[in-house]
């Protein structure tokens, strides 16, 4: 059934009774009364079913990064190159899949998108439950992985459609903690996990699956009884190709490599980073939750002080810290000092949180701010930020495989992580230039795009 919610002439107080369920044909929240009245209930409600859904997602995504390391404890041999590529292959399959995943968003609705991709996350835990308790080959561990993948894949379609819930001064905000919820999911399951798989005699692994289960099944039910689906939420396939033809696409794109991808990277690496890099430690394993813990929370702050204070400066702040916690990590690992070396990983988890609440916020402030500037169709320019949320999350994403890679080759090849650090020193100077040269610099900023550099962008 359709909701249809118009502008009538009661007063702003006014709370009329409408249909739960179903698509709503008439979203105006930059209208203050309609938002007011009508708009802000339903939005916060779709956002505080939508954190759950996307937190259950990211526990999935994350989950092999946590059992990887207890699995040669329960009879598993697998080489530490074996490990990092079970690390790698679901940050790979999330992120190749986030951009259908925003296509499905306009196709079924947001409430039905949501109860669908959070049901399906039921197969990659059924798996596991198996792979470990039947003594399953490397080849279906590998599986197993790629199945993990589809948690990842729901963080561009639910921020698309949280995308279109809010008004333009509120998304920074509401972006922010819709992003914190998935990424909290990260450090939940470093937590968790380890604790629940030792319940009992000896290391349960398939107790890491069997846990989210059920919470699985109560969060898609209540997708699709208290979520609704936006007729206007459509990045479509014009939108997609508008998206790809605009350099801003591929700029944002990039720098939420260096802040979204280094936060996925390390989150799945980190516990690795310890066991291999400082093995006489490897007792702090079960404290690298507090990276993806800390990086979360620190999101909506960032997008908070963007709401304030302009994305751009926020971002390239963000930058210039995790240069130097790079390269105070760099220290650690040559001074094998590991009170260094972590207190570093735990200050970059932090600036990798606020520069990435930064950058989403910038997305929908470029685009209208250029639809603006060149008297273009407003709402156009947001299904096109829609699209590039999309496609932003999902090279964010890879760029979390590019950390591993990176991880990976270095270990396996020099068995240091220096050359690693190095590298991503390098990165993030890249990021510190770009987001200056485009967003920051003042003839760009007055000129070209007059309401980037100082509102909300």
């Amino acid at each position: 059934m359709t909701a249809v919610l118009t502008e009538p002439a009661e007063q702003p107080g006014d709370q009329r009774p409408r249909q739960r369920r179903g698509w709503i044909d008439v979203w105006d929240p930059e209208n203050p009364a309609f938002w007011q009245r009508t708009g802000r209930r339903i939005a916060w409600r779709n956002l505080g079913v939508g954190v759950v859904a996307e937190h259950l997602a990211f526990n999935v995504w994350l989950l092999m990064s946590v059992v990887v390391v207890s699995l040669n404890d329960v009879g598993f041999a697998f080489t530490t190159s074996e490990k990092f590529l079970l690390v790698i292959v679901p940050n790979l399959v999330g992120a190749l899949l986030r951009v259908p995943y925003t296509f499905a968003l306009p196709v079924f609705g947001g409430r039905a998108w949501t109860t669908i991709a959070t049901s399906v996350l039921l197969v990659p835990c059924a798996m596991l439950a198996y792979a470990v308790t039947s003594g399953a080959p490397y080849w279906f561990f590998l599986l197993t992985s790629a199945a993990m993948g589809l948690g990842g894949a729901t963080f561009s379609s639910s921020m698309a459609n949280m995308s279109f819930f809010f008004p333009d001064r509120e998304k920074g905000l509401a972006l922010g903690l819709n992003a914190a919820g998935g990424n909290i999911g990260a450090a939940v399951a470093q937590l968790v996990v380890p604790l629940v798989i030792t319940l009992g005699t000896g290391i349960n692994l398939a107790y890491a699956a069997l846990l989210w289960m059920p919470l699985i099944i109560v969060s898609s039910a209540c997708a699709w009884r208290y979520m609704d689906s936006l007729t206007s939420a459509k990045p479509d396939g014009s939108s997609y190709k508008a998206a790809l033809r605009t350099k801003h696409t591929w700029i944002a794109s990039l720098l939420y490599v260096g802040a979204f991808g280094s936060f996925i990277g390390f989150s799945f690496a980190f516990p690795l980073l310890i066991g291999t890099s400082f093995a006489e430690y490897d007792h702090f394993i079960g404290f690298a939750f507090l990276g993806a813990l800390i990086s979360a929370l620190c999101r909506p702050v960032g997008g908070w002080l963007a709401d304030r204070f302009s994305g751009a400066r926020i971002a390239l702040l963000a930058f210039a810290g995790m240069a130097v916690g790079a390269a105070t990590a760099l220290i650690g690992v040559t001074d094998h000092d590991f009170g260094v070396f972590f207190c570093s990983f735990i200050a970059l988890f932090v600036l990798t949180g606020i520069g990435n609440g930064a950058i989403y916020r910038m997305i929908p402030s470029i685009f209208t701010a250029r639809a603006r500037e060149r008297g273009d169709d407003v709402s156009a320019a947001k299904r096109q930020a829609g699209a590039v949320v999309g496609l932003t999350g999902a090279v964010g994403a890879i760029g979390g495989v590019a950390v591993n890679l990176v991880f990976r080759f270095a270990l396996s090849n020099g068995g240091s992580l220096v050359p690693a650090l190095a590298v991503f020193i390098c990165f993030y100077g890249v990021c510190i230039t770009v987001t200056w040269w485009f967003y920051l610099r003042s003839r760009f900023a007055i000129e070209r795009v007059p309401n980037l550099a100082y509102a909300s962008v």
